[in-house]
């Protein structure tokens, strides 16, 4: 028996960790590096800024890619064993599909686990480095958060875009500023823009020339018949506060708390200044993402149990069938984390006990599989 455990853990050791690579890699790095492309790359940022975005976006993606690559490497390799015949023989010598199971979830064991440490501690701490890292290219490289023909939204209350940039100058800039509430106050389009750093009053300056705006009533913002339209400025100067950034960026959010400091903010009294359904809000909020936390982590147990049978039923050893049915497994599990995140806010949806379907159905539907091949 040791030497078929040791068999089938190899086996599902080799076919995980390429899978990890791959999706790492090529699918959520390859994609999240690609949108960074032009704040990272295209504006003479240093190489050991670069590789430190990577190092941080690399335990978020991972919280991601160990079970679905798990999924897949159970699939693959499960597979190949029923399409080649090897589970009659383990049969036929008297080893059972439960007792060939176990190597499995010792080794999904070890996935959680592994996940219970990302998600807990490692992935928010990451998070709030990088948001750390964005500000500090800010402060030290503002051109670089000036990419051509992007919206820029990384200040607060201002989301920017510019058509062309050369060095310093930009040209064709639109210029949205709206208040606390993210109501829309003003929209200015610029032929001419310039960008410096005032670092004794620790703010950006965006110089602009040949501007016309249109802005809403002061006495009677939400009036849009009370638009403003049509005015012209040869020249001005909009101030944009690094300190604002700074806090922006610190302020953080719920994924960049740590599981523990969660917990804590729990405890704490909320601020006096808001209503009731702010905290009520905001007690959903962090009640879910600490469930979706412990949740996500044993999705690969989830998948094993859901995994196994799959393949063998399949009775496919071609890999892109396998990476198929693992794609479809994995968007519908992460379909309700999706969902779950997006009403966190709506207790009257209940999302602290939505993130903990996606489990239950792999359990469910894991099981009945297993049931099914004991029958056979």
């Amino acid at each position: 028996m040791k030497l078929i455990d040791r068999y089938v853990g190899g086996q599902l050791l080799v076919t995980f960790s390429l899978a990890v690579s791959v999706l790492s890699v090529v699918l959520v790095l390859g994609n999240i590096f690609k949108q960074l492309l032009d704040l990272l790359v295209k504006n003479d940022t240093p190489l050991e800024v670069v590789v430190s975005f990577l190092s941080y976006i690399l335990p978020f993606s991972l919280s991601f890619t160990i079970p679905w690559a798990f999924l897949t490497a159970v699939l693959l390799v499960f597979g190949r064993l029923s399409a080649e015949h090897e589970l009659v023989a383990f049969r036929a010598s008297g080893v059972s599909i439960p007792r060939l199971c176990y190597t499995v979830f010792l080794l999904a064991a070890a996935c959680v686990a592994t996940c219970f440490w990302i998600n807990i501690d490692v992935a928010p701490r990451a998070q709030g480095k990088m948001k750390e890292a964005l500000y500090n290219v800010a402060v030290t490289n503002p051109l670089a958060m000036f990419g051509a023909d992007l919206v820029i939204d990384s200040f607060p209350n201002k989301k920017i875009y510019l058509e062309s940039s050369n060095g310093p100058e930009l040209h064709n800039l639109l210029v949205y500023e709206s208040n606390d509430d993210n109501l829309l106050l003003k929209v200015i389009f610029a032929r001419r823009g310039l960008i410096e750093t005032d670092g004794e009053k620790k703010q950006l300056l965006l110089h602009i020339y040949d501007a016309t705006y249109e802005a809403r009533d002061d006495d009677d913002v939400e009036n849009l018949l009370k638009i403003k339209q049509g005015i012209t400025m040869r020249e001005a100067t909009l101030p944009i506060s690094l300190e604002e950034l700074h806090k922006k960026y610190h302020k953080g959010g719920l994924p960049s708390m740590t599981t523990g400091a969660l917990l804590d903010h729990l405890s704490e009294k909320t601020e006096s200044t808001m209503t009731e359904k702010e905290r009520i809000e905001q007690h959903s909020a962090t009640i879910t993402e600490i469930n979706k936390r412990y949740s996500f982590s044993l999705a690969a147990i989830c998948f094993a149990l859901v995994g196994v049978p799959l393949a063998i039923t399949a009775h496919r050893k071609e890999t892109s069938i396998g990476f198929l049915i693992s794609l479809c497994v994995a968007l519908v599990y992460y379909f309700f984390i999706i969902i779950a995140n997006t009403v966190r806010e709506k207790p009257q949806w209940h999302p602290a006990e939505l993130v903990w379907v996606p489990n239950i159905l792999c359990v469910v539907f894991g099981g009945w599989l297993f049931y099914r091949m004991s029958r056979r």
